[in-house]
């Protein structure tokens, strides 16, 4: 009987572990320092098993800055992280390209405590904004965005306290071909198909921002990719 209870006991605790395995999803930041990464030291550090990129008033950055994992490029993939962010902006970029100097161009999913921000689908140095939170949008082949859908309303996901500020998030990006999904903390935030065979990115580099501006504080831990 005792030992029945230990099998028990002992399979409800592996199952998630099992469950994670079978989804394939392995972690690309070792929680210990930035192997695998590369950024500008004078920015990103790691504390306590959590990837920290801030600035201060003694260091500013004068332009946006990027933490980017040299662990290869991603096509179709599935990314998880936690994200908790005290001020400023912060973004996490996927399929993007090395444009030098730790500088980055491509899609973002934006993070930023202002209300109804964090989620929404940027290109950095190229097309801009192209998704809002709560919006189903279809970019052309002439690469204008164009709602086709309402995923949620904006106001009643900010109401409903979808992204918690100044906490820890979770945040998942999930990519397949040209259909591109944000979702934060279990709920869908944008849905995206870019049909824009000259804008859009099918393979890429994953990075993390530091934005210019005032002083600021971003943190992730938990990062994990999965791949086909």
């Amino acid at each position: 009987m005792v030992r029945a209870l230990f099998l028990v006991v002992c399979a409800g605790l592996l199952a998630p572990v099992l469950r994670a395995a079978d989804a394939g999803f392995k972690p690309i930041f070792n929680g210990r320092d930035l192997t695998g990464w590369e950024g500008d030291p004078r920015f990103w550090s790691v504390r306590e098993g959590v990837l920290r990129g801030e600035t201060t008033l003694q260091k500013l950055t004068l332009g946006n800055t990027f933490l980017i994992w040299r662990g290869g490029t991603v096509k179709d993939f599935q990314l998880r992280l936690k994200v908790r962010i005290r001020n400023g902006n912060s973004g996490v970029q996927y399929r993007a390209r090395d444009l030098g100097k730790w500088v980055i161009g491509g899609y973002q999913a934006e993070i930023d405590n202002t209300p109804g921000k964090t989620g929404f689908l940027y290109e950095e140095r190229g097309r801009k904004s192209l998704a809002l939170v709560g919006q189903q949008v279809e970019i052309g082949e002439a690469g204008a965005p164009r709602v086709t859908g309402q995923l949620a309303d904006r106001k009643d996901l900010v109401a409903r306290g979808y992204f918690k500020p100044r906490e820890w998030n979770d945040c998942v990006i999930s990519a397949k071909g040209q259909h591109l999904e944000h979702f934060v903390n279990g709920i869908k935030v944008i849905d995206v198909t870019d049909n824009d065979p000259q804008g859009r990115a099918l393979e890429g580099l994953l990075a993390l921002q530091i934005h210019a501006g005032p002083p600021m504080l971003v943190e992730f831990k938990d990062i994990q990719l999965q791949t086909p």
